[in-house]
């Protein structure tokens, strides 16, 4: 068992949170940084050679964040003057975060170390306009709540020029804003924010502010914060406001205790400088690397296959009134994710609520497609399939000759509107369904949904390869064996 001010700090976390209801933890946003995590993320930034050095823990919960960093500037500096705010919307917590401050203070006086903490009952979000550049180092925890377009913590940060979606990526906005040029933030947060459309803006002005240094992940969903219940998938990252790109360093554990692992890779290798979307992608071992050099080197993007991808058209839940699970008068195929199955779309095939056929009319007929063969990627695999992305042919002579409707949760790769060419389509999808892609994906999407921004933003084969993989076998054999026979038609060693 450990002894000293962390383990101390813990216990009042774990009583903090026994007081709270579930539900105020939900209107919060709340998930308190254990013990073992919050040594690691205070662990994660260069200590500046400054004194006295100022942190602002926002979000502080019970005081975790602030005890570990703490702990870390004396036992490291000993000599050295810490000032630390640690601000909690949530008066309920106050006493807590204050009993925490108090054993901080207690522990720094044993150690003739001078230390003095500021504990704030208030919003972070809304005063941050008063907010000024004072911090030499922000640690964070910040809470995950998606933000309305209208609300007012959305309309603060964009009277300063953020677009934050999610409560988080507000805390993260807010921490940069309150840094000194050359100040440090870590932040332990969700993944989400690394790639796609959702946080493309708050992205991009991100990576304009501060410079990743180092950047931490874990293998498991549910090992950083085992006592709450959550799944999501999280980072650790540091950064420097106004800071030069240099060399970043990548590590991954299992959990807080495990053994990590370490890469060292070039800042262009984290946000590659051609890339319009400006994702994050994590190289955490060797195949990964070499997932993303093969991909870095295929000569094509979509536009050059003369391909589009967009989500389907049909959100069931709006046309519920037109939807039916047996044909009638001028009904067509409605194609659900649950109807992929081996690289083919079983149709007809209903599961749980799927209807299986709309009702041509007026208003759906936009949502239409003309007959066909159109390649289909599931929007969010499920939590059995092996790779994140599944991708399946929707043909013909298999599902016949007619107009066809793919529900939302569907991608479609089409032509200006209009079906591919049968081996080019058949040659996409089974390069979709390989390794390599899925390796190359996961370096920069922690999370099981797919968009169709994320595959336009893939490299792919030239068109004569991509029907020459279409022609070499006509059903999705077993993994191994579709690898071989990309790795074969490439004529290189891509699959991993």
């Amino acid at each position: 068992m450990s002894v000293g001010l962390l383990a101390d700090a813990e216990w009042v976390r774990v009583e903090a949170t026994l007081g709270l209801s579930t539900d105020a933890q939900s209107l919060h946003g709340q998930y308190f940084t254990p013990e073992q995590a919050a040594a690691l993320i205070t662990d994660m930034p260069r200590l500046p050679d400054i004194n006295p050095i100022r942190v602002l823990d926002p979000g502080a919960g019970s005081g975790m964040l602030t005890a570990a960093i703490i702990e870390r500037l004396v036992n490291e500096s000993p000599g050295r003057r810490v000032e630390v705010t640690a601000v909690e919307l949530d008066e309920t917590l106050i006493p807590a975060l204050e009993r925490t401050a108090g054993l901080c203070q207690a522990w720094a006086l044993s150690r003739k170390a001078d230390v003095t903490i500021h504990v704030v009952q208030g919003d972070v979000i809304t005063d941050s306009l008063s907010l000024e550049a004072l911090f030499d180092l922000v640690v964070m925890n910040p809470p995950y709540l998606k933000l309305a377009a209208g609300s007012q913590a959305r309309r603060t940060m964009e009277s300063l020029g953020w677009d934050t979606p999610n409560l988080y990526t507000a805390f993260i906005a807010v921490g940069v804003e309150a840094l000194k040029p050359s100040g440090q933030l870590v932040a332990i947060t969700p993944r989400s924010f690394a790639n796609g459309p959702y946080f493309g803006q708050f992205r991009k002005k991100l990576l304009r502010q501060v410079t990743i240094n180092r950047l931490h992940t874990f293998e498991s969903r549910s090992t950083v914060f085992s006592d709450t219940g959550v799944l999501q998938e999280n980072i650790v990252f540091s950064a420097t406001k106004a800071g030069e790109h240099g060399p970043v360093l990548i590590t991954a554990s299992r959990d807080h205790l495990g053994s990590v692992t370490e890469r060292l890779i070039p800042y262009d290798e984290l946000v590659s400088p051609v890339d319009p979307e400006e994702f994050i992608r994590i190289t955490t071992d060797d195949a990964s690397e070499q997932a993303t050099l093969a991909m870095s080197g295929l000569p094509c993007t979509l536009t050059d296959l003369g391909l589009s991808v967009s989500t389907g058209r049909v959100v069931d839940f709006r046309a519920r009134g037109n939807l039916t699970k047996e044909p009638c008068p001028d009904s067509v195929p409605l194609v659900y994710p649950a109807n992929l199955r081996k690289g083919k779309v079983c149709w007809p095939r209903f599961i749980g609520k799927a209807q299986g056929f709309i009702v041509r009319n007026d208003d759906d007929r936009k949502a239409l497609l003309p007959p066909g063969y159109y390649v289909l990627v599931k929007r969010f695999s499920a939590k059995e399939e092996r790779r994140r992305i599944v991708a399946a042919m929707w043909a013909p002579e298999r599902n016949g000759e007619v107009p066809v409707a793919f529900e939302n949760h569907l991608n479609v790769f089409h032509i200006g509107g209009e079906g591919v060419d049968p081996e080019l389509g058949w040659g996409l999808c089974l390069w979709l369904n390989t390794s390599i892609v899925d390796r190359y994906f996961r370096t920069f999407s922690g999370h099981t949904q797919v968009n169709a921004t994320d595959l336009r933003s893939l490299r792919y084969p030239d068109a004569e390869t991509l029907r020459h993989i279409g022609r070499a076998v006509n059903a999705l054999p077993d993994q191994n064996t579709l690898d071989t026979i990309v790795d074969e038609v490439l004529g290189e060693k891509v699959a991993v």
